[in-house]
């Protein structure tokens, strides 16, 4: 749609006489009145910064506001929210100790009034003589209340170890775990889960990953770590171990890793980057890792011999660049100094002559000489 201003005229008066709009300009200009009164939102030919777009006067559009999508963020894994580590209810030893000897001393009562008590047994515990009533419903019911308790008593004795943790359950349910040492009774009935949660360190076997090229590469690497939740790392995977393992494999596969030889920046980069990849895997499940740090770093086998050779190649590649700067450096010294000194007089021919004659005698003195 185009306009074509005119200039002003009794003509171009409205009804009224008043003068109609126009707009007072001498020459013919196009308006590109589509962007005035669009309606789509997201125009793909014409792009335009995020902005407020203000209402015109007169066409009653409204204020649009462009929002910036979400951005997407990597899903984490997740566990039941309600397993969570909670201590144990546990007796000291002493309690165990006590049951015991209850039990036991039951069970020499019983056997003295049944009348089974050896009589030298009956002279070292210095009972009265007793002919015993024997073995009836009640002796055995004293024999079966004796030893259920001594067993109860002796068979819930256990000794927590600095650094050891127990996770007990029992029926499939989750009954806390003891972080104790020394001697305590814990119950006989629950299962116990040994769980190591000092602070430990694991080094890896060469794993696959790749430099910032895609270059194949095997890692070794050294992760220092330890079991925070032992009711989420026992019960919320199968292998806390293993999936540690998975996860530091998965790390590499993401995150580039250089070979030695890179600046100290780089390499705490890629540090950090793998710890936090880590961490944000392991954490749900009770894990706590410090720090990935890759140890050994070479190239996988099958681009070993290659890269070995692309590696020689520059390498010599530097060795003449290196040497042919000393030559030419040396020539243009040498040539100088003997034309500054005035011991010879030279053309361009001759100078050509002389350089390509001195080029030749260093380079065959360098290489003689070696690197």
């Amino acid at each position: 749609m185009s306009t074509t201003t005119t200039s002003h005229t009794p003509e171009s008066e409205g009804p009224g006489g008043r003068p109609g709009r126009l707009i007072q300009n001498e020459a013919t200009t196009e308006i590109p009145v589509h962007l005035l009164f669009r309606d789509d939102p997201d125009p793909v030919s014409v792009p335009l910064r995020p902005a407020v777009v203000a209402r015109r006067q007169g066409t009653g559009e409204q204020p649009r506001f462009r929002r910036p999508l979400p951005a997407k963020s990597r899903p984490v894994p997740e566990v039941d929210p309600e397993l969570a580590e909670r201590p144990a209810r546990v007796l000291p030893g002493t309690a165990g100790v006590l049951a015991g000897a209850c039990g036991a001393a039951g069970c020499v009562a019983a056997s003295w009034w049944a009348g089974v008590l050896p009589p030298l047994a009956t002279a070292a515990l210095r009972l009265p003589a007793y002919a015993g009533a024997g073995l009836g419903p009640a002796q055995w019911a004293a024999y079966a209340g004796a030893g259920a308790l001594g067993l109860f008593g002796f068979g819930g004795l256990a000794r927590g170890r600095t650094g050891r943790a127990w996770v007990l359950g029992l029926f499939g349910g989750y009954r806390g775990t003891v972080r104790r040492t020394g001697l305590m009774w814990v119950n006989p009935l629950l299962l116990r889960r040994r769980v190591d949660v000092r602070l430990r360190h694991w080094r890896s076997e060469p794993m696959p990953a790749a430099d910032g090229n895609g270059v194949a590469l095997r890692a070794v690497v050294l992760v220092v770590w330890r079991v925070r939740d032992t009711a989420r790392a026992t019960l919320g995977v199968e292998d806390h171990e293993a999936y540690l393992r998975e996860c530091v494999e998965a790390a590499l596969a993401r995150v580039p890793v250089e070979m030695p030889g890179g600046t100290r920046s780089s390499v705490e980069a890629t540090v950090d980057a793998l710890t936090r990849l880590v961490v944000a895997d392991t954490a749900p499940v009770g894990l706590e890792v410090f720090s990935v740090r890759p140890v050994r770093v070479e190239y996988a086998p099958e681009v070993a011999a290659a890269m070995h050779r692309r590696r020689i190649a520059a390498l010599d590649a530097q060795q003449r660049a290196s040497v042919l700067t000393s030559v030419v450096d040396s020539v243009e010294d040498t040539v100088t100094r003997l034309t500054m000194r005035g011991l010879v007089e030279l053309d361009d021919y001759e100078r050509k002559a002389l350089v390509k004659d001195l080029t030749v005698a260093f380079c065959a003195g360098r290489g003689e000489q070696g690197p």
